[in-house]
């Protein structure tokens, strides 16, 4: 496994930016040079790839181009153990300790553990907890977990802070795809007296106002997905931001 470059970057600082691309929604060539030219303008941080129910060969394809073409690093956010490419900077290896599915807990990571563990890239530990953005996200559907109340503040600080005390390296909250509301900047600051170990948030992040707000929340990523299907040229705002570094 690669030293832990990635988690170092991650950890670096607040207010980074990452895109999510969705293999099954973004997968051709003219899309991704397209989505590559305003993502580098822009100077994201990071590309996540990866989606709920993406075939390997896809998310392959996504990985293999977007570094063929771009010097951003490239994470995969899996939604499935088959997921993998020894071609990305690091793989989040999560657990969806929101849930009490124990097959993404760890049935999914005993089946490909091996494969894993010999892709060559950076593996970071992972607490993945799902929230409510305001509907059911294909995450909750296909993982069949209850996402934690938006209210249910000390709910997300105790399974955030059990997840880091069992190891992991991360915290992510997401409030899922689609989500019409993103997670609570609460979270992130309750989480912020206990703990300084790094953290991500994604969901529902459809304005610079949110991703300001989450900056002085101490997140360190915040990852913009949705947003950019419905609008690209949200990234010359987000260029924008990202000056204030």
């Amino acid at each position: 496994m690669k030293s832990a470059d990635i988690l170092k970057k991650i950890e670096s600082s607040y207010g980074q930016v990452a895109v999510l691309i969705d293999p099954e929604k973004t997968n051709r060539p003219e899309q991704l040079d397209a989505l590559l030219e305003k993502t580098s303008f822009a100077g994201i941080d990071y590309f996540f790839v990866g989606g709920s129910t993406v075939l390997r060969k896809d998310l392959e394809f996504v990985v293999s181009h977007l570094k063929m073409n771009s010097g951003i690093p490239v994470v995969i956010f899996p939604g499935g153990n088959q997921q993998l490419s020894t071609e990305a900077d690091a793989l989040l290896y999560l657990s969806l300790v929101s849930g009490r599915n124990p097959d993404f807990l760890i049935s999914h990571h005993v089946n490909n553990a091996l494969e894993v563990f010999e892709l060559g890239i950076e593996i970071i530990p992972t607490a993945y907890i799902l929230v409510d953005g305001g509907t059911k996200s294909s995450v909750a559907y296909v993982s069949q977990t209850t996402p934690i109340p938006r209210e249910q503040k000390s709910i997300a600080l105790n399974t955030a802070l059990a997840a880091l005390m069992q190891g992991k390296q991360l915290v992510y909250f997401d409030a899922g795809s689609g989500a019409k509301e993103c997670v609570p900047q609460e979270f992130i600051t309750e989480l912020r007296k206990y703990s300084n170990a790094p953290i991500i948030v994604g969901g529902g992040i459809r304005d610079i106002e949110t991703l300001k707000q989450f900056k002085v929340s101490q997140a360190n990523v915040m990852v913009i997905g949705n947003k950019l299907e419905e609008d690209i040229d949200f990234l010359l705002d987000v260029k924008e931001f990202l000056k204030t570094k």
